[in-house]
């Protein structure tokens, strides 16, 4: 199996400035420093996500659009609604050179026709980037408009083209390779001798569980493949369904967001059949401290889940810290709180913030896009490895992952940085496209 050792945080300086202060107050005036003068001169928190800490830009706004799915049983609004968050802490630290972003938060409803407005709505409204879409088929629906109007979307796909076209580049690898990332960690299970893979009935189900076959081939296990009409209607009747198809030998994957999948997990603990199968898996989504600390410790060491970005429980870097400090302050919208898709948004906010500070110049679409696509191996402090968009025909920025596992209501880290499994064909199709050699591993 390949593994990377993970990459270093990225240290920001102002972080590293206000940590240093704070150690010198409590260093020089003891643990009551808080209460000195001393304190209010340390800036918050939050005031690293902007060049100039605690003055709010007044510049002209940059515009920028997303678009996020929010429909009963599947919601990702909460990756835009962390974007926002994250731009609201960088206007209220100086902008991008002056100058503040402003988004263009919209929703779809899982229909052509909503996505295909929304997309010629953020035209209209003049935006000059498109940043934290995340959408069922958005993708698949306005790639070629996208094309035809310049734009280099940075995205947390889910349909083919969000990882298969010139124009979108994602934070996330997607639900078929998370699926195939948590298949790949149960094929390694001691006596795994089947796996069942179970998703949401959305469009898109035989892409998502495309590469699963490829990657249990390497060690020949066969898998069923399963999907379930969302919202769940009757959760104890999918789970006995899945440990039955399973049998003892077998392992579990499931594809659904987060309160979907917990309902499952709540039957199989209700019916008492959690233990009826070698372990239950999950793609990212399930990696979120809601889902750990609601179904408790019987879960813990038994659920595995693919984890596309750095797990929050257990790292205390200045990108984490920065994170979690921008939620409490500016997240009120994001319901999930700290997880996968928060986490997305933070990167997308990232990332975009990045090639906007590189534009020289005024901000237009030209220059904006430009900017995004030259952005090559940004060490967003959230990832495995370096986030490159580049001059490809396809995009799979992110494609090295964790392990997690729920610790008494927190996720923690069960293994390490390892490159999904170039056994699927579009990965392996990937890896050659910027040059990288990587043997099929299980």
């Amino acid at each position: 199996m390949r593994v990377f050792k993970h990459t270093p945080m990225r240290v920001r300086f102002s972080v590293a400035i206000i940590a240093a202060l704070g150690a010198l107050a409590v260093a020089v005036f003891g643990s009551s420093a808080s209460a000195t003068g001393l304190k209010a001169h340390v800036a918050s928190a939050t005031s690293s996500c902007g060049t100039n800490p605690g003055k709010a830009a007044t510049g002209t706004p940059i515009p920028v659009g997303a678009i996020d799915t929010k429909v009963p049983g599947t919601d990702f609004s909460d990756i835009e609604n962390m974007e926002g968050a994250y731009f609201a802490c960088v206007n209220a630290n100086g902008g991008v050179n002056g100058h503040p972003i402003k988004l263009f938060a919209l929703t779809d409803q899982i229909t052509p026709a909503s996505d295909a407005a929304a997309a010629k709505q953020l035209v209209q409204d003049k935006v000059v980037a498109v940043s934290g879409s995340s959408s069922i088929i958005e993708c698949s629906v306005n790639y070629k408009y996208w094309q035809s109007q310049g734009y280099k979307v940075i995205a947390d796909g889910i349909a083919p083209q969000c990882y298969g076209t010139p124009n979108y580049a994602d934070a996330n690898m997607g639900p078929r390779f998370s699926s195939d990332g948590a298949a790949q960690y149960v094929a390694d299970l001691p006596g795994v001798k089947k796996i069942v893979f179970d998703q949401s009935n959305v469009p898109g189900t035989g892409y998502n569980e495309g590469g699963v076959p490829d990657v249990a081939k390497l060690k020949n296990i066969p898998v069923t493949a399963l999907t379930e009409d969302v919202p769940i209607s009757d959760a104890d009747a999918v789970a006995q369904k899945e440990v039955d198809d399973a049998g003892p030998n077998g392992a579990i994957v499931l594809n659904f967001t987060p309160p979907e999948a917990l309902l499952i997990l709540q039957a199989a603990q209700k019916l008492n059949i959690e233990g009826n199968v070698k372990a239950w898996a999950c793609s990212t989504p399930c990696d979120t401290d809601y889902l750990s600390s609601t179904l408790g410790p019987k879960w813990n060491d038994k659920f595995f889940v693919n984890a596309e970005l750095t797990p929050p429980d257990p790292t205390h870097t200045p990108t984490m810290n920065l994170y979690k400090a921008i939620l409490a302050k500016y997240g009120k919208a994001v319901s999930g709180g700290i997880g996968s898709f928060s986490q997305m948004g933070f990167v997308d906010g990232e990332i975009l913030q990045h090639a906007l500070e590189s534009v020289k110049g005024a901000y237009t679409k030209a220059s904006v896009n430009a900017a995004i696509e030259g952005v090559k191996n940004f060490n967003t402090g959230m990832l495995c490895e370096g986030w490159t968009y580049g001059p490809y025909k396809l995009h799979i920025a992110n494609h090295t992952d964790y392990t997690v596992t729920p610790d008494n209501g927190k996720m923690v880290i069960k293994q390490g940085c390892t490159a999904i499994s170039s056994a699927d064909p579009l990965m392996n199709d990937y890896y050659k496209a910027i040059g990288l050699t990587v043997k099929p591993v299980s």
